[in-house]
């Protein structure tokens, strides 16, 4: 397992206002890309453009299970964020694990950010279909029924627009490039950027 965690410095401020956590996998942490090309990088660039001190810590590890986000959650959570971004069950799914664990531990996590003040984003995930139409489809309804019953914010599906789209992806056909990383930025601004302070 790769650890991929990475603080993206902010010139404008030597104390950011807030800190924006990505709590994430692969997908997150940039595998196969330039640390420069990955979404959470991209995220800052982005803050900085419009305005905003905020910084952004890269907090996805390779490989990363919902029980790996859990188990490293208090220490990332020494320096508390006021936002935190969570994209993980991807590789539970790809990997065929126990669904309501996997619901489990997102729930475990979403509830912890909130009892330690932060504002949870919840980022959708999706599994192939060669996995079966019943776990795919069950897979995919997880992270609506987890937004719906704890109040957090959803962004349906982090891989909108990109997921199968060969000129979006590495040649692995699973994990973006900077093409692809520039519509996870599209998929995940609109939501996040009504819940700046």
């Amino acid at each position: 397992m790769v650890l991929w965690l990475m603080m993206i410095p902010n010139p404008l401020s030597a104390q950011p206002s807030a800190i924006i956590l990505c709590l994430g996998d692969s997908l997150t942490a940039g595998y196969g890309v330039p640390s420069t090309a990955s979404w959470p990088t991209l995220l800052q660039n982005r803050l900085r453009q419009e305005g905003y001190d905020h910084r952004v810590v890269n907090a996805g590890v390779s490989g990363d299970t919902t029980a790996g986000g859990l188990h490293r959650l208090d220490w990332l959570l020494r320096t508390p964020p006021t936002i935190a971004i969570v994209a993980l069950g991807a590789n539970d799914g790809l990997r065929g694990l126990d669904l309501q664990e996997m619901k489990q531990n997102l729930a475990d996590i979403l509830r912890r950010l909130q009892q330690a003040g932060v504002r949870p984003i919840l980022a959708g995930q999706r599994v192939p279909p060669n996995y079966g139409r019943p776990y795919s489809e069950r897979f995919a309804a997880i992270y609506a029924e987890l937004a719906q019953e704890t109040g957090v914010t959803l962004i349906p599906f982090l891989l909108e627009q990109v997921a199968a789209l060969p000129e979006r992806n590495q040649e692995d056909g699973i994990h973006p490039n900077a093409i692809g990383y520039q519509q996870v930025l599209a998929n995940v601004w609109p939501v996040l950027h009504p819940l700046l302070p």
